[in-house]
């Protein structure tokens, strides 16, 4: 138990700070760290102490798309010394006590509206960016509340160093695990689709056709604080929560009495040998985008995506068909089974309307929150749609109807039917209207304009779709599965098992037919060959 002067203000401001923690259920974990940190003996913690608890060791940088700029190692280097000082209230001797601890931790961590988050995140960038003499166009009025409007932009380099910090700070348990002094770089991820989605929906950049051909490192205008706290808002609200999750991520580090990390649980980057981030559809990047789009369990397993770390069930590429083959019969034999989570993405390329000899290459994915059924009708209770690039977007469902995924396979058994179901592969709209759908052969996908959908909110999943349908050439296709080590056992369980019965369905019993004299399909030949023999009844 840690105690404070026997005075009734502070006692009530401690059950205040103490009923706020707890509410984050993080209240034990701040009182077995507090003594860890503290001096023996000392009721107080010295800032440095902190400092040293919320840094990370910046290790060798190197990035998937853009250089990295030398001011970033700059700023992750003061990261826990301009963190703990602008959120941490010193006492008069410099030290920070038991309350201190919970206000400076509750300031960040406690519940809160997502623009009081992207406030204290844009101090805390403002301050970085102070410390490492970096370019920032946010401004403060010095004399506000740090829960007041934040003024200024910011230009497409500063966003990118923004987001950077953001994913550093949601992945800083790894990171704080990487070996000191390492070979590996630490990779950052493109965000090149995070900053395009920023700018479109702020209005900086038009949605027009030469949304094809934009650089965004080009712009040279800024996105409004204001405006991109609004896209946060509506597109990534999981941005906000990177500052909390690296504050209660350190601090938990240090929960017991020694901060010590064997070596079996160190990590490596397993992007930084080579330049592979265009290997797969889902790169890191793409992932942590859509993390910031989910809740909970999904929202983790994506921010913390790794290559090799979750099972990619099917992946069919133009030029590689015979990877799991090509076709909805070689997707369902590689689905069938995984009953959790799964993310979907479609790489397809459309012709330009102006220029042929420039067909235009995009992505989509959808994120389901179960598997995938054989059914002749729409299935499914939760999803999400995404744009994926050129330009991130998410659109949610929208609570009016519940057609979220389609998947019907050929009947192996041919039967009349006077309206015989699509085959193929769906989600939104309706039978015959659905606002994605993949043939059978899983050669081109057809996107709907979103009035025929109830589903999924609305919105275009393709820059300048318009209102007619847009047919297109399916270039990859990937299935992911984030149901872990426990969903994949019950696929292969449920897999080995359908394989029995289909051995034992191929097998014939012999024994059956071995005896001719009573076996039933000889007194059916006898009886058609002499209806009026007289015949012996066996009793």
């Amino acid at each position: 138990m840690i105690y404070v002067r026997p005075t009734s203000l502070l006692h009530r401001r401690q059950e205040e700070e103490e009923a706020s923690a707890a509410s984050t259920g993080f209240l034990p974990v701040l009182r077995s760290s507090f003594p860890n940190l503290s001096p023996p003996g000392s009721s107080t913690l010295p800032l440095s102490s902190l400092q040293a608890a919320l840094s990370l060791d910046a290790p060798t940088l190197t990035s998937e798309s853009t250089p990295v700029p030398d001011h970033f190692h700059l700023i992750l280097a003061n990261l826990g010394k301009t963190l703990a000082s602008l959120i941490f209230p010193k006492g008069d001797d410099g030290e920070i006590d038991w309350i201190g601890f919970l206000i400076g931790y509750n300031r960040c961590c406690a519940r809160m509206p997502v623009s009081q988050s992207v406030n204290l995140l844009y101090r805390l960038y403002a301050a970085l960016c102070r410390e490492a003499s970096a370019p920032c166009g946010l401004e403060f009025d010095p004399d506000s509340d740090e829960n007041d409007k934040v003024g200024g932009s910011l230009l497409p380099g500063e966003l990118l160093v923004l987001l950077w910090i953001c994913w550093v700070m949601g992945h800083s348990s790894r990171i704080a695990k990487m070996p000191k002094g390492g070979k590996d770089p630490l990779v950052l991820p493109d965000v090149s689709h995070l900053l395009l989605s920023a700018f479109v929906s702020c209005g900086v950049v038009t949605e027009d056709e030469s949304i094809w051909r934009c650089d965004v490192a080009g712009i040279d205008k800024g996105v409004s604080a204001q405006k991109l706290q609004t896209w946060v808002l509506t597109t990534v609200p999981g941005l906000s929560n990177c500052l909390a999750r690296h504050v209660q991520e350190r601090i938990r580090d240090f929960s017991t009495s020694a901060e010590s990390v064997s070596s079996s649980d160190l990590v490596s980057d397993d992007n930084s040998n080579g330049d592979v981030h265009d290997a797969y559809l889902l790169t890191r990047g793409r992932a942590w985008a859509v993390s910031l789009t989910q809740r909970e369990k999904l929202s983790e397993e994506l921010s913390s995506f790794q290559v090799n770390s979750w099972d990619l069930l099917y992946r069919q590429i133009l030029s590689l068909s015979s990877i799991h083959g090509k076709g909805l019969s070689r997707f369902w034999s590689n689905v069938e089974g995984y009953n959790s989570s799964l993310f979907v993405l479609v790489s397809a390329s459309s012709e330009d309307s102006t220029e042929h000899n420039n067909p235009r290459r995009w992505i989509i994915g959808i994120s389901t929150a179960q598997g995938f059924e054989n059914k002749d009708s729409f299935f499914g209770s939760s999803g999400n749609l995404y744009a994926i690039n050129p330009i991130f977007r998410v659109f949610p469902p929208s609570g009016k109807e519940k057609n979220f995924l389609y998947c019907h396979l050929r009947p192996t058994i041919r039967v009349y039917e006077p309206n015989p179901k699509p085959v193929g592969l769906a989600f939104g709209g309706s039978i015959g209207n659905e606002r994605i759908f993949i043939d059978e052969d899983f050669a081109q996908v057809t996107v709907r304009h979103h009035a025929i959908d109830k589903t999924y909110q609305h919105g275009s999943l393709i820059p300048n779709q318009g209102f007619l349908p847009v047919e297109a050439s399916v270039l990859e296709v990937e299935v992911w599965g984030f149901g872990g080590k426990a969903a994949k056992e019950k696929q292969d369980a449920f897999k080995n098992r359908e394989n029995l019965f289909s051995e034992q369905r191929r097998k014939i019993d012999l024994k059956t037919f071995a005896n001719w004299e009573d076996s039933p399909e000889k007194m059916m030949m006898e009886m058609v060959s002499d209806p009026n023999k007289v015949r012996r009844e066996d009793r």
